[in-house]
């Protein structure tokens, strides 16, 4: 009697099998080609969702196939584990944010377990244990050394909600990114990395990353935002002080009327200071500092702006020109100051206008409906050059060139390059990350704890208030310190670092997870890097791979790895969605995994998230797409424990073709093969490589209902299994154990088709008349399109169908069709 497919107790089985025997471990093996697969890890947020299986699936078919074609397969994962939900559970819960952290990471682990994945669980890593964040802290002593880590004061974004700063990209719209509360601006001392001093390779690398989707480094073009300009000096009228202003359109700079500083200009207080300007300055620059950048830089607002009573001289034309602060100029963009050109630039047309402020054309655009005399808006600064001296009659594009050059033959400027990219602000008022290992001494300012004192722990005497300073400020043992370099009281920094450290060299770490003794040894990190594939969502495009790469590049500048670049190939994919919309609470469309596999098993919801869609694409959830998946599976258990019963006796290493049916299924056997090892090595196409599998169970299910070659049939059991393998572990080790192979399923060899069983003697095509289908004939295959058309025309059926009729023209499609066209 068949034996039921019972995947509870057969996913069971193999899971405490494969943890017992240690069965993914993995070790460097210079005499074996590497793979090194990683998916992005996650926050432990304590359940796993439908994201993540489908990220963590494409993962493991990857490492399994990758490894059943002789790889020596990497394939780790661990958890991006500081970070703030866990200080919020914390003040709302009055729990640890460790504890909530360990507990949700131990049901995390039992979750992926049961999904059947292939990671070598000793590599595993998080980022909150002081084993990991000790390294942290090490690299960012030796960016300190560098140069790269330095403290300044600036206006930060920040959040009054969560009560802690945020990078420039994780304002969304003018609000964070987390909360959704509007963003501020505050002023505070911060830690910051020059990202900038790695703008130009950020940028040329890209052009290195074939395995790369175009729109991601097209993400991270833009974020770079590289523009060609020049800088030119501005010096401000009786003052021993000049402004320097980066434009792209230097061309334009006769037509400069006005300048305009951002509120936050370093030198506007001072040179207010005394005068009837002070006060209505000091007023609007707080007025300014409650705006958020995208109030502050709308187009549609009404232009506003203080004049401060000082002028600047038009280098090139001698004429002293007032100085204003508004709040359309920022500090985060060029050097936050502007030359207004109200001509050609909207903006500054609109602050002319409401300042009554001159406004001079210096470009002729040659359009009759343009009144130089008389605009109502600015107007594309396109044409020849006018109002500009000894540049006039030029192309504007020719005077950008020209006047650059002229201003550097001046010394007042130079041609330039200009990076939207900004350093990276790091400091975070917050508890759960990383301490920064810096202390600062009256005496020697700041500087960074000795290496032999690493890891500054993070204190357990804190109090979660959720408002004011970090919370580290509240502990009694952690900020009295001494300096180390001369010994006398100093104190520690308060803030933590930003989480997206931690998630920026996470993939060195796994290669050599259990050092003590450094961050990592080279020599395994050579070995293993770069990551061969890298798998995660599109929202990471920006921030989390830039730094990363950033990380590397410094990294590889300090001689700590070989490689520039982290990832070689990169997959982003798609997003699970139910009844056309992500799946949310509010929306009530979630589906929790733990449910499907409870329902179905890991193996059915593996299936069905691999065969719904490409993995690029989106995926949308269906009820029913799961059914058939478990049918499916069912259906392969039902032939293989079929064949057990009837067969198996009869299987052998090789076999012999005796009939035409024998020959069908040889060939259907080859051609899965050959597709499914090119749709999953070549392409990622797991839904078409499932697909072709499906139709080749269809085929043997047509098969054993005539006489059935034992060999063969034994032959086509076992690679199916086989090629089913990386989809669904659990059964496919279930059917080879029940069968008596030898060792796991998951260990063989990557089947090989054999292409000469590819050939088909005779094959069947499509016979149209004027485009319509008449007909199916055999005839023998792989002939030319002069022989095929030759021998078509000579079947019966095909004289009948022709039959007094003129044959115009004679259309063959070799091996599938033939169109006739008659009159």
């Amino acid at each position: 009697m068949l034996e039921k497919y019972n995947f509870s107790e057969i996913e069971a089985k193999w899971q405490r099998h494969w943890e017992e025997t240690k069965a993914f471990k993995v070790v460097e093996d210079p005499d074996k080609e590497k793979y090194y697969v990683l998916e992005m890890f996650p926050y432990p947020s304590g359940k796993l969702h439908m994201g993540h299986v489908r990220n963590y699936s494409i993962g493991d078919v990857i490492a399994r196939f990758k490894k059943m074609k002789g790889y020596n397969v990497l394939h780790p994962m661990g958890y991006d584990a500081f970070g703030l939900p866990a200080e919020n559970a914390a003040i709302k819960n009055n729990v640890e944010p460790a504890e909530w952290t360990w507990s949700n990471i131990e049901e995390m682990n039992r979750q992926l377990r049961e999904m059947g994945l292939s990671y070598d669980w000793d590599r595993e890593v998080a980022t909150a244990h002081p084993s990991y964040y000790k390294w942290m802290q090490w690299i960012f002593i030796q960016f300190f050394k560098k140069g790269l880590a330095y403290k300044k004061e600036n206006p930060v974004n920040w959040c009054p909600s969560c009560q802690t700063v945020l990078a420039n990209e994780q304002v969304v719209d003018g609000c964070c990114e987390r909360c959704g509360t509007l963003v501020g601006k505050k002023n505070l001392s911060q830690w910051y990395f020059k990202i900038t001093d790695y703008a130009e390779r950020l940028l040329d690398n890209l052009d290195t990353l074939d395995g790369w989707p175009n729109k991601v480094k097209i993400m991270q073009r833009n974020w770079i935002g590289k523009s060609h300009g020049a800088e030119v000096e501005f010096k401000i009228q009786d003052r021993d002080e000049t402004l320097t202003v980066f434009t792209t359109r230097v061309d334009t700079i006769f037509g400069t009327t006005f300048m305009v500083l951002a509120p936050e200009y370093p030198t506007v207080l001072d040179m207010v200071e005394g005068t009837e300007y002070e006060a209505p300055v000091k007023e609007y620059i707080d007025r300014c500092a409650h705006m958020n950048e995208i109030e502050r830089t709308s187009t549609t607002n009404e232009k506003t702006g203080v004049f401060i009573g000082q002028y600047a001289v038009n280098p090139f034309t001698g004429k002293p020109m007032p100085i204003y602060i508004s709040d359309y100029v920022l500090m985060g963009y060029g050097t936050g100051a502007v030359m207004g050109v109200p001509a050609h630039d909207q903006r500054d047309f609109e602050f002319a206008k409401k300042f009554d402020l001159e406004i001079i054309p210096v470009i002729d655009p040659e359009d009759p409906e343009i009144d130089l005399k008389d605009l109502k808006e600015a107007f594309a600064a396109e044409g020849k050059v006018i109002n500009s001296g000894e540049f006039n009659g030029l192309d504007n594009v020719d005077a950008i060139q020209k006047v650059a050059e002229a201003a550097e033959e001046r010394g007042i400027g130079k041609k330039t390059i200009n990076y939207r990219l900004r350093d990276w602000l790091i400091s975070r008022q917050r508890y759960w990350g990383t301490p920064i290992p810096m202390i600062h001494c009256d005496a020697c300012g700041w500087v960074p704890e000795k290496e032999e004192n690493l890891p500054v722990m993070l204190p357990t005497d804190v109090e979660f208030t959720g408002k004011g300073e970090s919370p580290l400020a509240t502990s009694k043992t952690f900020i009295d310190t001494v300096c180390p370099i001369c010994g006398k009281p100093a104190k520690r920094e308060l803030d933590t670092m930003d989480t997206f450290l931690d998630s920026s060299w996470y993939f060195l770490r796994y290669c050599d997870a259990r050092n003590d003794e450094a961050v990592f040894d080279k020599d395994k990190v050579d070995y293993w890097m770069n990551v061969d594939q890298y798998i995660g969502g599109v929202e990471h495009a920006i921030m989390h791979l830039m730094y990363a790469r950033f990380f590397q590049m410094a990294l590889y500048d300090l001689g700590l790895v070989k490689d520039e670049e982290p990832f070689k190939n990169l997959l982003t994919q798609g997003m699970v969605i139910k009844d056309g919309a992500k799946m949310s609470k509010s929306l009530g469309n979630v589906v929790s995994p733990a449910e499907i596999i409870e329902k179905y098993g890991a193996d059915t919801a593996r299936l069905f998230i691999l065969f719904a869609a490409p993995p690029e694409r989106e995926l949308d959830w269906s009820d029913k797409g799961v059914e058939g998946s478990y049918r499916f599976i069912n259906r392969v258990y039902r032939a293989v424990y079929e064949y057990k019963e009837k067969y198996a006796e009869g299987a052998a290493n090789s076999y012999e073709i005796k009939t035409e049916a024998d020959k069908s299924m040889a060939y259907w056997m080859n051609y899965a093969i050959k597709k499914v090892t090119d749709d999953v090595g070549e392409r990622f196409n797991f839904n078409t490589a499932i697909s072709t599998i499906m139709e080749m169970v269809n085929e043997m299910y047509r098969y054993k209902e005539g006489e059935v070659n034992e060999a063969l049939y034994g032959e086509v059991v076992k690679n199916l299994i086989i090629m089913l393998a990386p989809f669904v572990p659990h059964v496919t080790e279930e059917m080879w154990d029940h069968l008596g192979y030898e060792g796991s399923v998951h260990e063989q060899s990557w089947p090989v088709y054999d292409e000469s069983a590819l050939v088909k003697d005779t094959i069947e095509i499509v016979v149209q008349i004027n485009g319509k289908i008449k007909e199916k004939i055999n005839i023998p295959g792989d002939l030319s399109r002069e022989e095929m058309e030759k021998i078509a025309m000579e079947d019966e059926k095909v004289k009948g169908l022709t039959e007094g009729k003129n044959v115009v023209k004679v259309i063959a499609v070799p091996n599938k069709l033939l169109n006739i066209v008659v009159k």
